[in-house]
């Protein structure tokens, strides 16, 4: 290895300090962007094959300029005999040579002609301009969840391009408010939404439509919300029509809808006038889900709500009168509240939910006279106690079915054993359609579906777990009839039909 000494180059730190504070960028880049220049540079004098590396010190400026040999075992397989050396030769010019290091050799610093000159320019541009995008992208990654101002630059097919400062930002056509026209120039606030690494520098896109831009905005105008006195539980928009918005304090002395109305609703008016008139209602958050939706639900008044949270939906019954104002235009309130409560709402008027509940007993109770040979009016009784299905009374503890009005502990005795034997028969049956119908075993494991169900599927040619994982959830609830089952039961069945498939990955 030579040894050859490296003048110091004073000018070459001063350039480096000169380009990092112009581009507001890390001295260290500029260095590395420079000893990459001078490397091409040198393959370009030495011979393109050669593995040249250059290094400038940081203190002095020294440019050193070397070639570099990796040392292989005597015996390895020489894939280039420019940047490989073997183990034998590489010892006559460092007796310490070991496999896998570096036979270094230093090269007299060169004398850059014009176009090693220009190419030098060249390579310390780009890199100075990856180092200047690399930090808009970190700068605006910390800013994705944040609104930013900007000046729009120019519209191209619907998407608007904004000026924000240091680069530019995308506003999609989809993300604009409808009815909402800009023009060149026009000062607007948006959402970051997400902010992607591309080599043409940092791609920013924006929205004005999402609900986290409503949020962001009460952010900006509450001060009690961006104290943390008044926290936001959920929001949920139709962009320019309505939007609704939940809100909650944990001190019971501020009064949460308050703060973010204002005084004579000046902030909220702020807000609705940024999002070009989107009425907004403002709704009180309540950890008793029943109070909560009927918050959610207004200015509709709900007399009645029946919860099913294993199943995801809520019903809602309404007088007659309110049943347009609860679902609003379009349907737009009962969509926007079951947005904000994360789950389907079925709004029915007090005739629809009296009709549907006498359908529902009439087929209980049609089941019940049928399974355990009774007349209707023990029928009705067992309905009246709660009871839905024969394999709960086959379940249910004696004593508490003889506690029945008009029934005794002959009566309960007689009933269950009956519910027993009716049972039994059931799944022999169900044992013996299985067989010739060829329904496999793990089909009948899937939770939420039942003999008859797993039956009529099979009948429809639905006969193992994997064709039951196939269908899509209105397939499913066709094959079944059209009231056995909610959407939200469908997806689940599915969804468990489809577990294995994951188990196995």
């Amino acid at each position: 290895m030579q040894n050859i000494e490296s003048m110091p180059r004073p000018e070459i730190i001063l350039v480096a300090d000169t380009v990092a504070r112009e581009k507001n960028i890390d001295k260290e880049d500029v260095f590395q962007a420079m000893e990459i220049a001078i490397q091409k540079a040198g393959r370009s004098k030495y011979g393109f094959e050669h593995d040249i590396r250059a290094n400038i010190d940081r203190k002095t400026g020294a440019i050193t300029l070397a070639r570099y040999r990796e040392v292989v075992a005597d015996d390895a397989v020489i894939e280039n005999e420019v940047t490989q050396l073997p183990l034998e030769d590489a010892k006559l010019y460092d007796s310490n040579a070991k496999v896998g290091e570096f036979i270094v050799d230093e090269l007299p610093p060169i004398d850059f002609g014009r176009i090693a000159a220009q190419t030098a320019k060249q390579v310390i541009v780009q890199k100075v301009r990856d180092a200047e995008r690399n930090k808009q992208y970190e700068e605006y990654k910390e800013k994705v969840g944040t609104i930013v101002n900007g000046t729009i630059k120019r519209i191209e097919f619907g998407n608007v391009v904004l000026d924000i400062g240091k680069t530019e930002a995308i506003l999609r056509r989809d993300e604009i408010i409808p009815r909402e026209k800009f023009k060149n120039g026009d000062r607007i606030r948006a959402y970051v939404l997400e902010v992607r690494r591309e080599n043409k520098g940092p791609q920013i896109f924006l929205s004005r439509t999402c609900p986290e831009f409503m949020a962001k905005l009460f952010t900006q105008e509450v001060p009690e919300i961006y104290d943390g006195l008044v926290k936001i539980m959920g929001v949920a928009r139709d962009p320019g029509s309505k939007a609704k918005i939940a809100v909650k304090a944990d001190d019971m002395t501020v009064d949460a809808v308050g703060a973010c109305v204002g005084l004579r609703g000046i902030r909220v008016q702020a807000v609705v006038t940024e999002l070009q008139g989107e009425k907004i209602d403002i709704v009180p958050y309540s950890e008793d889900k029943a109070q909560y939706i009927v918050s959610a639900l207004a200015p509709a008044e709900v007399t009645k709500v029946v919860l099913d949270e294993e199943n995801g939906r809520i019903e809602v019954v309404v007088p007659k009168e309110q049943f347009s104002i609860a679902i609003g235009r379009r349907g737009q309130n009962v969509k926007l509240a079951s947005q904000l409560l994360g789950c389907d709402i079925d709004v029915l008027t007090e005739e629809q939910e009296q009709e549907r509940r006498s359908n529902e007993n009439k087929v209980r109770s049609q089941r019940f006279m049928e399974a355990l040979d009774v007349d209707e009016m023990i029928a009705h009784l067992l309905i009246a106690e709660g009871f839905s299905t024969v394999d709960e009374v086959a379940l249910v503890s004696l004593s508490e079915l003889a506690e029945i009005e008009g029934f005794d502990e002959d009566v309960a005795s007689e009933l269950q054993n009956r519910a027993k034997e009716f049972i039994e028969k059931r799944n022999k049956e169900f044992a013996t359609k299985s067989k010739t119908l060829g329904i496999d075993d793990k089909l009948k494991e899937v939770s939420g579906l039942d003999q008859d169900m797993i039956l009529t599927l099979a009948e429809k040619g639905v006969k193992t777990i994997d064709d039951l994982a196939d269908l899509a959830s209105d397939e499913l609830i066709e094959l079944l009839g059209e009231n056995s089952l909610s959407e939200v039961e469908a997806n689940r069945i599915i969804m468990a039909a489809r577990e294995h498939w994951f188990t196995e990955e």
